[in-house]
């Protein structure tokens, strides 16, 4: 009986992965083919570029986008439990206050580092 279940979830795996790959497989079947100097240019607003196309950024911003990002993630996890916290008891506030605490000593150690210095 258990082994319904596995083929079953392998079922949506393929499907999921069909249904994924369909698309690239029809645009490669069905699309354009012929190559251009214009088309393989880089496209930037319809104008021409001047300078140089690859710019080095500083590795600061990227780190700036994943700590909003793992505050952003905070408020979606907040949220909820804010939402049915009478159904959810002491067991889950205690729950709230560890991940609270993981994010604090995260949030303290990126700014022992200096993470949060904007150069």
């Amino acid at each position: 009986m258990i082994i319904y279940n596995y083929v079953f979830i392998g079922m949506l795996l393929l499907g999921a992965i069909g249904f994924a790959m369909a698309p690239v497989i029809v645009m490669g079947i069905l699309g354009p083919k012929k190559r251009s100097k214009s088309k393989s240019e880089i496209y930037e607003c319809g104008l021409l570029t001047t300078g140089e196309t690859w710019v080095r950024f500083r590795i600061q911003y990227y780190i700036y986008a994943i700590m909003f990002l793992v505050f952003d993630i905070e408020t979606v996890f907040l949220y909820p439990w804010a939402a049915a916290y009478e159904s959810l008891g002491l067991f889950a506030l205690v729950e709230m206050v560890i991940f609270l605490l993981i994010l604090a000593v995260g949030l303290v150690y990126a700014w022992a580092k200096g993470v949060l210095k904007w150069v």
